[in-house]
């Protein structure tokens, strides 16, 4: 039976042959536009050379193309729904960029750095209406025209729900009274809409009824929101030389992950010290580090975060059961599953 490994193997190169063909256009004066887009998913340099550049994991394309065999289609007719994901999710890092003021991803100047903010918000523009785009290119795959009108309205819902998540997001910087629920819905566009999205366009392109879409887009939406867990919790206590990121960086800048909400929510003296270091007016030392890891510790921060993870995975497994789907398709998706909760950077 084929494996994560060997799928990706197998798919990833005509992923990125159909965005190559989608990110592309013959107009001599527009070059500099699509070098942009180019440059940003690690193709080409800054003077418009050949790259290949480290592009991200291209994990949402392949749930897309895991999805549509496990509901019993022909992954080949998904590329074009694969590929608009991808687009879309790299349309996000481009203005998220240029909102974060990050001078570097992936270990690449970021566009906006390179270019200016003008011009990078015109290349995720354009980067955005690539990717409905290339959507429509399952009508060439054999994909029922109702269908591509839900996938479409899918494909513009997702991307509003990631602007919200992004807008909250934001907003949370400025403010000391984030709740639970308000990150929950915060997650859930940011971080789990567009794998929700993922898992349901595959099961479209497969010519799935709404109910077992439905049931893959749960799929993609409990594993998202695990994901992001799990990604909390390693920007708190994940190991540098794995993550990449320096220890404890959510911390230093007091970014309000689900372990902090938790633990601030709770009552007592801990999460009242707690409180006064993420209020304070003046950057954290060495030593407020400590203790704040010493005060997530008392008040049982990790321990919640990680229970709410593997809940949050196990809703996603029994979603993914409800549909009975083809074996294959259906154990690449728990294998990733797996991957995606238990990884460690």
């Amino acid at each position: 039976m084929i494996n994560l490994s060997s799928f990706g193997q197998r798919w990833l190169p005509e992923i990125e042959a159909y965005m190559r063909w989608t990110v592309s256009s013959e107009r001599q004066e527009l070059r500099g536009l699509y070098g942009m887009l180019r440059y940003h998913l690690g193709w080409e340099d800054q003077q418009g050379r050949p790259d290949s550049a480290p592009a991200g994991k291209r994990v949402r394309p392949l749930v897309v193309l895991m999805a549509c065999q496990a509901a019993g289609g022909d992954s080949q007719n998904a590329i074009p729904a694969a590929a608009a994901v991808e687009l879309l999710h790299n349309f996000s890092l481009i203005h998220d960029d240029i909102e974060d003021r990050s001078p570097t991803r992936r270990h690449r100047t970021t566009l906006w750095h390179w270019v200016g903010e003008a011009q990078a918000i015109n290349a995720g523009d354009t980067m955005f209406a690539l990717a409905r785009l290339a959507l429509l290119g399952l009508r060439e795959t054999g994909v029922a025209p109702e269908r591509i009108l839900d996938a479409q309205r899918l494909f513009d819902l997702t991307c509003l729900h990631l602007t919200e998540g992004q807008y909250l997001d934001i907003g949370f910087e400025t403010r000391t009274d984030v709740t639970l629920p308000e990150y929950q819905t915060m997650i859930a566009g940011k971080t789990a809409a567009l794998l929700a999205a993922s898992a349901q366009l595959g099961a479209i392109a497969a010519g799935a009824d709404d109910a077992i879409a439905g049931h893959y887009w749960r799929f993609g939406h409990e594993l998202g929101l695990s994901f992001q867990v799990q990604d909390d919790i390693l920007g708190i206590w994940g190991d540098e030389a794995q993550t990449g990121k320096s220890a404890a960086s959510d911390i230093l800048t007091r970014k309000k992950t689900l372990p902090v909400l938790y633990a601030l929510e709770q009552a007592g003296p801990y999460a009242q010290a707690l409180y006064a270091y993420y209020t304070a007016d003046r950057e954290l030392t060495p030593v407020d580090l400590s203790m704040i890891l010493e005060l997530l510790d008392r008040l049982g921060a990790r321990e919640h975060a990680e229970m709410v993870a593997r809940g949050h995975a196990q809703a996603a497994l029994a979603a993914l059961a409800q549909t009975d789907g083809e074996p294959e398709g259906m154990a690449l998706l728990v294998e990733l599953a797996g991957k995606l909760v238990g990884r460690r950077a």
